[in-house]
């Protein structure tokens, strides 16, 4: 299935591969579904979901004719010094969606940016009120982008980031309050340290990138707690978790969290197109209200609220109003724990979890991950482990036999596979 030498590579240079030793990719040439067609004619059941984007399946009628309708009439605005009515409706349909009351919503057009803005946020928020409070903390395994302020709040020893180590800022690294004992160790920490702490970061639920870990809602809600008692800002960083994907629309509203600020993505146009948001509720926003320009948010990406992309976020939002999302993630939840069960028996395998539309079977180390992803797409398969973690991640519209072929897959695969790693 893989291409010919060279025919792919002359010219690209790929994410997350050395170019040295890569392999060749495959080409894709058409989406439908769950399905990835490949130019040698072979079609992939795609189990990832194009990193976690396509929620609802490729190609959706919806998002296409919003699409299409949006692209006669304007593709794109600045939105500097212009509005438009995708954008005012897709801001005031997500502060209505988020928990509480996250009201205020700056557009961005990518998820590392989003977390960016949310930092800056954080930081300019003291800033405006003449204090200074520089540094973020953020959790073990997390992971929040590759961009620079992103990767300085990323884990610096478990991530991919640690070799700019001694370039990134520096921030304040913290294990999750998982218990009574962690949990006064962390509220000790923000005590010590919260004259210098802009923010707290997290993922809620689920790290994602840094290896599909699970912490329970009693967990974010210590840590949005801690951050009430010493006075520090909380962003959720839901860009992975948001629109459906751990069984809630928002994975904050199994801890009855609203953080201060929350970063969305990924699945924000259903995967049709590059956008995302940062949300503030009224008291960060309004730090920023003053005479004094100094005191505005000075950002701006080009194609923020691009009213393509707007429109394909309105037609996915509209899918989680008139087709049965929850439902169907609340169905892919059980079809994966009996699926993979029978990893849990595989040596090798440390452990097998599942929160909604997430699935994980963590090994003691899994080789060459490229060439596993390899062996899976050999048998019509579009996984891409990493790490230690094989892992499910598919859209909610998956068919029932789709999903059974992925989780089946892994289950045939993985002990030939772990018996030589």
């Amino acid at each position: 299935m893989a291409m010919p030498a060279n025919d792919l590579l002359e010219h690209l240079w790929l994410p997350y591969t050395q170019m040295k030793t890569a392999r060749q990719p495959l080409k894709a040439v058409s989406t439908q579904g769950a399905l990835i067609r490949i130019a040698d004619g072979h079609e992939l059941i795609d189990g990832i979901a194009s990193w976690w984007t396509a929620c609802h399946g490729y190609n959706h009628p919806h998002i296409l004719a919003a699409l299409r309708e949006q692209l006669e009439r304007m593709p794109h605005v600045m939105f500097g010094g212009l509005v438009h009515e995708p954008a005012l409706k897709l801001a005031a349909r997500l502060a209505e969606k988020t928990p509480g009351d996250l009201n205020h919503v700056f557009f961005v057009d990518s998820g590392s940016v989003a977390v960016e803005v949310a930092m800056k946020m954080a930081v300019q928020y003291w800033l405006n009120q003449g204090r200074s409070r520089p540094r973020m903390v953020s959790f073990r395994y997390g992971y929040h982008g590759d961009t620079m302020a992103c990767m300085s709040v990323c884990d610096p020893d478990e991530s991919m980031h640690s070799l700019f180590k001694d370039y990134l800022p520096k921030q304040i690294l913290a294990e999750l309050p998982v218990d009574e004992a962690s949990e006064q160790a962390f509220d000790d920490l923000l005590a010590r340290e919260k004259e210098k702490i802009a923010a707290v970061l997290i993922e809620p639920l689920v790290q994602g990138a840094g290896g599909m870990k699970f912490h329970a809602p009693e967990t974010l809600r210590r840590v949005a707690d801690a951050c009430a008692r010493q006075g520090v800002l909380l962003i959720a960083d839901e860009i992975f978790v948001g629109f459906g994907r751990t069984g809630t629309l928002f994975a904050c509203e199994q801890a009855g969290v609203t953080p201060d600020i929350l970063c969305l993505g990924k699945g924000l146009t259903g995967g049709a197109l590059s956008l995302a948001a940062t949300l503030a509720r009224p008291h960060v926003y309004e730090a920023f209200l003053s005479d004094d320009p100094a005191r505005a948010l000075m950002h701006g990406p080009t194609f923020m609220a691009n009213p393509l992309a707007c429109a394909a976020a309105n037609a996915s939002l509209d899918l989680f109003e008139i087709e049965p999302r929850l439902e169907q993630v609340a169905r892919i939840e059980s079809l994966l724990r009996e699926g993979l069960a029978p990893c849990a028996k595989i040596p090798g395998v440390l452990d097998v979890r599942v929160k909604g539309a997430i699935g994980a079977v963590q090994c003691a180390t899994l080789g060459d991950a490229a060439s596993l992803r390899a062996t899976f797409a050999e048998q019509g398969l579009w996984i891409r482990p990493f790490g230690d973690i094989v892992y499910l991640t598919p859209a909610f519209t998956i068919a029932e036999v789709q999903l059974a072929a992925l989780t089946s897959g892994i289950c045939s695969t993985l002990p030939g596979w772990l018996s030589r790693s």
